[in-house]
């Protein structure tokens, strides 16, 4: 099973903006991923799903390059990975941004100063522009300007989440990854913080990955979905493809009880 998301394009249309081949991943004797292929195309939200403890963020880490890889490759805007140079690699990083599942943010430095971090990191700009650009994006995620100055002490839950998407935000990606973005969200910000992500997808031209196990998410905002098991990904296509799917936890999970419980 293999859909097309959006509809508009065949799976061999459309670029794919990562991809990845027989990638291992394991930790001391236990392997977690075992020869995984996954494809995530230009401009479509992939939701990543898959039981607890099962990989869906090793996986996303492996490809950040965050977690070693005992074999397979990765490629992410058509260059391998382990082939790039060093300058290539801070190209291709320039190009994703990252929303780790508790925010990650520094704790020391304000709102304003978090978004600036890749900023500094990888651009030559005033601090005037520095300034201007933070303030945008800390608009465009929908918080409040005063928030710019705030430590994330002071922010709640919430507002972390959107802190830390501008922070992703900063170099204006081409690739965004979200790793489980609204847990501990109650179901109002959940659905609010998906409104968020399909507008800027939209606006900015995205392409998200999306680790999650949030069903009204899957539901309202992906195009297409993954589902990792057995140490691979299990099956993919859209929502509706889910739904017919017979393998005992994707129908558990598609069709159980919890899921009805949504309708």
């Amino acid at each position: 099973m293999n859909g097309s998301g959006s509809g508009h394009q065949s799976a061999d249309d459309r670029e794919v903006l990562l991809r990845v081949r027989d990638v291992t991943v394991g930790f001391g004797n236990k392997l977690v991923l075992e020869n995984l292929n996954l494809d995530v195309y230009r401009g479509e939200v992939l939701g990543f799903v898959g039981a607890s403890g099962m990989g869906k963020s090793v996986l996303m880490r492996a490809v950040l390059g965050l977690t070693r890889r005992r074999s397979g490759t990765i490629e992410v805007f058509g260059q391998d990975f382990d082939e790039a140079t060093d300058s290539m690699r801070r190209e291709i990083e320039q190009r994703w941004g990252v929303l780790f599942q508790q925010g990650a943010l520094f704790s020391s430095l304000t709102v304003k100063q978090n978004v600036q971090v890749p900023m500094r990191e990888h651009l030559k700009l005033s601090p005037r522009l520095r300034d201007e650009l933070a303030l945008l994006k800390i608009e465009m995620v929908g918080l409040p300007l005063d928030a710019a100055d705030k430590l994330p002490s002071e922010l709640s839950g919430g507002m972390i989440k959107r802190a830390a998407l501008a922070r992703s935000l900063s170099l204006d990606p081409d690739l965004l990854f979200l790793d489980e973005p609204t847990s501990g969200l109650d179901p109002i910000g959940a659905a609010d913080f998906d409104d968020l992500i399909v507008k800027l997808k939209e606006t900015l031209g995205l392409t998200v990955y999306m680790v999650t196990h949030d069903l009204d998410s899957l539901h309202s905002i992906c195009d297409r979905i993954a589902v990792l098991g057995e140490r691979k990904v299990l099956v993919e296509g859209t929502i509706e493809d889910m739904m017919q799917v017979e393998h005992p936890w994707v129908k558990s999970y598609f069709r159980g009880a919890r899921a009805l419980n949504r309708v």
